[in-house]
């Protein structure tokens, strides 16, 4: 079925004379188009979401449309048509006064969820608008990277929330990000703090130079953990300094998926595409199944652990269809202060995922092997 997300989709459908029929229309206004919709056929159509007048309502239903009302009183879209960006969630920030975040979209629905039963909504009103909201930015993502002529190929970087800006490994992953994006992956992570904004960060910067990178550093080290009153004036003052320009979005895109459930930790503003999603485990399941292209595990506590044996499985039984590379970066880390390495290793013996797993230290060998494994799927397919 088509489906109209857009109004400028909407418009072009219409000037195009094609049919309405069995055609699915999300989240859109349409109360200045009661004529057109009372003169069409609406067979088969589906309206999820739709500010209708009456007189096209009453059309809809007449015809044999299916009509799913807004649902008012939430302070998020439940039918969205598209992923959230930076702008849409901290609209109304001030970098000058960082008290200013509390009005912003992304603070008041974490308010929201938060008086309303966090993951166990006391209505089962409040639990259908979450689980509509989920479904429409897991649709939103699916478009994006299905989008462009070729889809994009995915890798992830996973990795601790507490990771300090200033510290080496901040930097380290912020430049195998931004290595991976030169080299043409689209990169994705959890979207909060930490490891997961040096992805993002390493990504924003793809198109530029290391010493631009490191001055950006810099400026950030000044707020080193989300917990500082500055943090997210910092990220935007480097986004200030050190702007997008037209040619660079494709290239220093990168998707962040952050959740509501860790909605004290705010989404670093660095990811240029954010799937914020209230059901943590969809959104981790999502980020990992996603990752086609391999993931990287940063040095992290135990949701990153948690979120390794959550890919292993999907690796031991080869249940998204691909066996993809699980890469650890720090040796040290992953086998003496988290030795998870070892046991995962031993898991793996005998199955066909073992030979796709790494332990380095060497940025240039994570690059090298995940280049490796892109080119050996394009030569198979």
């Amino acid at each position: 079925m088509i489906e109209l997300e857009t109004p400028e989709a909407f418009e072009r459908h219409l000037r195009s004379g094609a049919s309405l029929s069995h055609v699915v229309i999300q989240g859109l206004d349409l109360r200045r188009y009661t004529r057109e919709l009372s003169t069409v056929a609406l067979a088969g159509t589906v309206f999820l979401g739709c500010e209708l007048e009456k007189d096209a309502l009453q059309a809809a239903l007449a015809h044999g449309a299916l009509v799913f009302p807004p649902i008012s009183g939430v302070p998020y879209h439940p039918y969205r048509g598209s992923l959230y960006t930076p702008e849409e969630l901290y609209a109304g920030f001030d970098p000058a006064h960082p008290e200013t975040y509390e009005a912003t979209l992304d603070a008041r629905i974490y308010r929201h969820w938060e008086a309303h039963g966090r993951g166990t909504p006391p209505t089962l009103l409040e639990t259908l608008a979450q689980r509509l909201h989920d479904h429409a930015i897991t649709d939103a993502m699916e478009d994006l990277l299905a989008s462009g002529l070729e889809p994009r190929k995915v890798v992830a970087i996973m990795g601790g929330h507490s990771m300090k800006r200033g510290q080496p490994d901040y930097r380290g992953v912020a430049m195998l990000a931004r290595e991976l994006a030169r080299a043409g992956f689209f990169l994705v992570s959890g979207g909060g703090p930490g490891a997961m904004e040096a992805t993002h960060l390493g990504a924003w910067f793809s198109q530029r130079s290391e010493g631009e990178l490191d001055a950006a550093l810099a400026l950030l080290a000044k707020a080193p953990s989300y917990t500082d009153r500055e943090w997210l004036a910092r990220a935007f003052e480097v986004r200030s300094v050190f702007p997008l320009g037209p040619r660079d979005e494709f290239a220093c895109s990168s998707l962040g998926i952050p959740t509501w459930h860790y909605g004290h930790e705010p989404p670093n503003p660095f990811a240029t595409h954010i799937a914020k999603y209230f059901a943590n485990s969809v959104r981790e399941d999502g980020l990992l199944t996603i990752a086609k292209g391999g993931i990287v595990y940063a040095p992290g506590s135990a949701g990153t652990i948690q979120e390794i044996f959550q890919d292993a499985c999907q690796n031991h039984y080869n249940s998204v269809g691909v066996i993809s590379p699980m890469i650890f970066l720090g040796t040290e880390f992953w086998t003496r202060t988290r030795p998870v390495y070892p046991l995962l290793a031993q898991l793996a013996q005998g199955q066909e995922y073992a030979r796709h797993l790494m332990l380095t230290d060497s940025r240039d060998e994570v690059v090298k092997a995940l280049l490796d494994y892109d080119r050996a799927s394009l030569d198979a397919a």
